[in-house]
């Protein structure tokens, strides 16, 4: 299956762009924190019942907390997200959310031992850039009316917490099915997310909830959160966090692409330069060879 890896990383890429626009049109109808929580509660539901049969729901208290400090990742890029876009803006974070693959790097580097090597490390940056170029659409005056503001450091820090996730992934992998990994980590995230969504919760009347809001909750659910979160585990394992990571400069093109199939128009040609540096880069960070330090080998002996 490992010769697949890189389609399925797109398949991925694919999924968690189309979070969204399906997020955009029903958050106006659920508070995000709850949303979030939601989509976790439900996808662990789906999980369960394969994970049970399979493998029991039996887990130590050692193997929770692997999964807990994986899923805590997650939470604060989110809690950093929802906070953050209070003082700033959508566009602001769209941008910052680049430098999550640059994280990674430095994470992966750290914890497991991934060298990725200058060319590399070039090809990230380039990558990077074209995908702030997509985002702006192709307008550099937006880097001249740029404030950098409150929010924008609250979610910084949040992107800090996202690119641990995957080098965290590829720690404290011991072998498991993915299953198991998938499922505990949504487990620990809905108890971390517990606080801000169910603050959230408290102030939500559900009856107002339409029928298709709670259709968007299930497709978030099972598409983009069960299967993403098993995609991104098993592509961690295979090809390293760094490069797994660097997947996400797709979504501001996959993004254009799904509104062009909606109906929502495209944005110019000014951003076909930006979708182009991010292919040629791309090709650059998947398919140049990765080497592992002394750390990655104990990591190895100890799956």
């Amino acid at each position: 299956m490992s010769r697949f890896v890189h389609p399925l990383m797109l398949l991925c890429a694919t999924l968690v762009s189309t979070s969204f626009i399906v997020g955009d049109i029903i958050t106006e109808w659920v508070d995000p924190a709850l949303l979030t929580l939601f989509r976790f509660l439900a996808a662990a539901v789906i999980v369960a019942p394969v994970l049970y049969i399979r493998h029991g729901l039996h887990i130590k208290l050692y193997d929770l907390m692997r999964y807990a400090a994986v899923s805590l990742c997650l939470v604060v890029f989110f809690w950093c997200m929802f906070y953050g876009l209070r003082f700033t803006s959508a566009l602001n974070t769209s941008v910052i959310f680049t430098s999550v693959p640059l994280f990674s790097a430095l994470f992966g580097f750290v914890l497991v031992g991934e060298r990725l090597g200058k060319r590399r490390l070039v090809a990230l940056g380039l990558a990077m850039a074209g995908a702030v170029w997509v985002i702006v659409r192709g307008d550099c005056i937006y880097f001249g009316d740029f404030v950098w503001n409150r929010g924008d450091t609250v979610f910084l820090c949040g992107c800090f917490a996202m690119g641990l996730y995957t080098p965290l992934i590829k720690l404290m992998y011991r072998g498991e099915p993915m299953e198991v990994m998938t499922f505990w980590v949504l487990i620990t995230g809905a108890l971390w997310l517990l606080p801000i969504g169910g603050a959230a919760l408290g102030r939500t009347v559900i009856a107002d909830i339409p029928l298709f809001t709670w259709a968007g909750i299930g497709y978030l659910a099972l598409f983009t959160t069960v299967v993403t979160f098993y995609l991104t585990q098993y592509g961690t394992t295979i090809i390293g966090p760094t490069r797994t990571m660097s997947y996400s400069y797709f979504y501001p093109s996959l993004v254009l692409l799904i509104d062009l199939a909606v109906g929502r128009g495209f944005p110019g040609y000014r951003v076909i330069p930006g979708v182009l540096l991010v292919l040629g880069a791309m090709a650059v960070v998947q398919f140049s060879p990765t080497l592992y330090g002394k750390r990655q080998q104990r990591c190895q002996k100890m799956e």
